[in-house]
């Protein structure tokens, strides 16, 4: 098998790639400070963003990151290839970028299908769920959800029933450490060219799973304690070729994501398809007459918490992107909205120290 092929290659980026002559297609496996490495035809090699690249990209979103596939020349003066084009991705995760205000930054791209793992002890928890598969859908992949330690959940069908009331569609797998047939409860996503990664907080067992799916223990953890957290010591991104034929991405980024961009309608299409019935478009869902939500928790046939949830990663992912000072006013807007705004908060500070 092509080299190449064995990390993911499809038509869709062979075709692109014809655009481009004289440049060799390759992808991104690794990314370090300033540097990454990439596959090709020929082999593994570092390589360098090129300085026009560098110069013309005003955006990070646009930077190569791991699961990229890229254009790159021949080697440069000292032996790194040379990166001059990122070509089109159909999926990207994104985070804040760290001191940069108003920018996200790219954390892996071009993946499948993206695992979503939570165990059944202490980490179960169906808001940060919802926030991963809102998160998972927007990227442009397709989610799995994972339950780890099944072993140690002592009522299993209770809580994976609990999971597929707010799966949005997704497939739903049990997974313990005593699982002799993980690789046939997996094998429709692993299929070669396919690209995956995992995400999920610390100690839910994604290491322990990456390394059964690559066949060696490539990434080394920590035990969990009581708590259930453990620690996963992989410092920097990379992929991985799979005995399946497909390729895993691992990446400190991915195991915890914000809602710099969130698929709200997908994650909960419940409560967006019933928000259409209300009788006011523009309705808070607060105290309007003919509020079609209102009436569903009223009669429990929506989830009080499920719908909080909602509320908080809207608002969450509308502060995405803002300085301090601008998620203060966006906050204050907000709360004072209903008299008036910032004006109003204004005119009540203002009486409040003329009261003192």
């Amino acid at each position: 098998m092509n080299n190449l092929e064995q990390y993911g290659l499809t038509e869709r980026f062979k075709n692109e790639a014809s655009l481009y002559e004289g440049l060799t297609l390759a992808r991104v496996i690794a990314q370090y400070r300033g540097l990454y490495k990439v596959a090709t035809e020929k082999g593994e090699k570092e390589a360098e963003i090129s300085g026009k690249l560098r110069f013309e990209t005003k955006a990070l979103v646009n930077f190569p990151t791991v699961g990229d596939f890229v254009m790159i020349s021949e080697e440069a003066s000292d032996g790194h290839a040379i990166i001059h084009q990122v070509l089109t991705r159909k999926s990207l995760f994104l985070r804040t970028a760290v001191g940069v205000s108003g920018q996200a930054q790219p954390v892996a791209a071009n993946i499948d299908t993206v695992f979503i793992c939570m165990s059944l002890n202490n980490n179960f928890n169906l808001n940060r769920l919802e926030r991963y598969l809102g998160v998972a859908w927007d990227s442009g992949a397709i989610p799995v959800i994972l339950l780890t330690k099944a072993d140690l959940c002592e009522d299993l069908p209770t809580k994976i029933a609990e999971v597929e009331g707010v799966a949005a569609f997704s497939d739903v797998i049990a997974l313990s450490i005593f699982d002799n047939d993980l690789a046939e409860k997996l094998a429709p996503y692993l299929k070669s060219g396919k690209t995956m990664a995992l995400i999920g907080s610390s100690g839910v067992g994604k290491s322990t799973l990456i390394n059964t799916l690559l066949g060696k223990a490539v990434l080394t953890t920590a035990h969990t304690g009581k708590s259930d957290k453990g620690r996963h010591t992989t410092t920097g991104k990379e992929l991985f070729y799979t005995a399946f034929g497909a390729v895993l991405i691992d990446t400190p980024g991915m195991r915890e994501l914000g809602v710099e961009s969130v698929n709200l309608s997908q994650t909960f299409e419940d409560i967006e398809t019933l928000s259409t019935h209300c009788k006011f478009r523009d309705c808070t869902h607060t105290s309007e007459p003919g509020c079609a939500i209102l009436k569903a928790l009223q009669d429990g046939s929506l989830d009080k918490r499920r719908f909080e949830n909602y509320q908080k990663l809207k608002i969450e992912a509308g502060y995405e992107g803002l300085s301090a000072k601008e998620i203060e006013v966006k906050k204050s807007e907000r709360m004072f909205k209903a008299v008036g705004g910032m004006k109003k908060k204004r005119k009540v500070l203002k009486e409040k120290r003329q009261e003192k």
